[in-house]
């Protein structure tokens, strides 16, 4: 029988526990949970004998790996899955999946709230403006940057995109797509990041790019902090005080914002963009389906430690 661990320092919801127990008792997998864990320890302790982990944005590290030898694979219960060390992973034989198109109309809710957000002055009581008529450029175009574009439509926005993998579809419904990310921002009334924490990605939003943003523009970030050069966007905001920067996720320098960008910055208190109880019922739940399918049938449909 099958061991699963659901490790998770910010615990799915009680409905979504329920479904995702039911899933791997059909299956007769045994299972326990490890929620609300303080110190990487017990982490330590509750893997030495499973089969299986699911994951929220815990860290599984080279340690984690070692110490569990029966681990087969992990699943990160949402997208981004840069709190688990794939190559660690593949040295130790573990399979890495990521729920992909789980949690991103949450996200991409998120996103456009915080548009909205930015646009009214952070509702201090100011006259702000209005999504409608205003163009909103997609940094990428995955399953949230998807959900974005269908959500503005209903505001009256104009979207436009650049994305290097899936130019064909976003050309296919009827996207303007632009050749680069320089004219993707200079069209851009608000710019909506959708773009993965890896390779050419990381500092992408750099300061020759943001240099080509239009006057009172907005920058949504419900991606990485790493996919912005913070260096260049706190000097690209000192330069250019029309700018509003408003992230799913706090930046490293959070004091030279505070210091010297009041009313032109958000952040949310911690990463929450997939924190909805839709959003934790499907991540987990297919995090935990994944898993049957894979110690039962071999099914690596959402490797992404190839």
């Amino acid at each position: 029988m099958a061991n699963v661990l659901i490790a998770t320092e910010k615990p799915f919801a009680e409905k979504a526990i329920s479904q995702i127990t039911a899933v791997l008792e059909q299956n007769e997998f045994s299972y326990q949970f490890l929620e609300k864990y303080t110190s990487k320890e017990e982490l330590l302790e509750a893997v030495k004998e499973v089969d299986a982990l699911i994951v929220r944005s815990d860290k599984v590290d080279e340690e984690v790996l070692k110490t569990a030898e029966n681990l087969k694979i992990v699943v990160r219960a949402g997208a981004g899955y840069d709190n688990v060390d794939v190559d660690a992973a593949s040295k130790n034989n573990v399979v890495v999946m990521n729920t992909p198109g789980q949690n991103s109309n949450a996200v991409a809710e998120l996103a456009v709230g915080l548009a909205l957000y930015g646009l009214r002055n952070m509702f201090s009581g100011t006259s702000g403006g209005e999504l409608r008529r205003r163009t909103i450029g997609l940094h990428g175009y995955g399953y949230v940057a998807r959900n974005v574009h269908r959500i503005v439509r209903g505001f009256g926005m104009h979207p436009a995109v650049f994305t290097r993998y899936s130019r064909t579809q976003a050309v296919s419904e009827g996207l303007q797509v632009t050749d680069s990310l320089e004219e993707l921002y200079a069209m851009s009334d608000v710019v909506s990041i959708h773009v993965p924490a890896r390779d050419e990605h990381i500092k992408s939003v750099s300061f020759d790019v943001l240099k080509h943003l239009r006057q009172n523009a907005i920058i949504v970030n419900t991606a990485r902090k790493e996919v912005i050069n913070e260096d260049d966007l706190i000097n690209f905001m000192r330069f250019r005080p029309d700018v509003k920067y408003l992230a799913d996720i706090a930046p490293d320098r959070i004091a030279e914002f505070e210091k010297h960008f009041k009313g032109r910055f958000f952040f949310t208190p911690k990463k929450m963009g997939a924190q909805t109880i839709e959003a934790n019922i499907n991540a987990g739940v297919a995090a935990a389906e994944q898993i049957v399918k894979f110690l039962q049938n071999g099914d690596k449909t959402y490797q992404v430690n190839k």
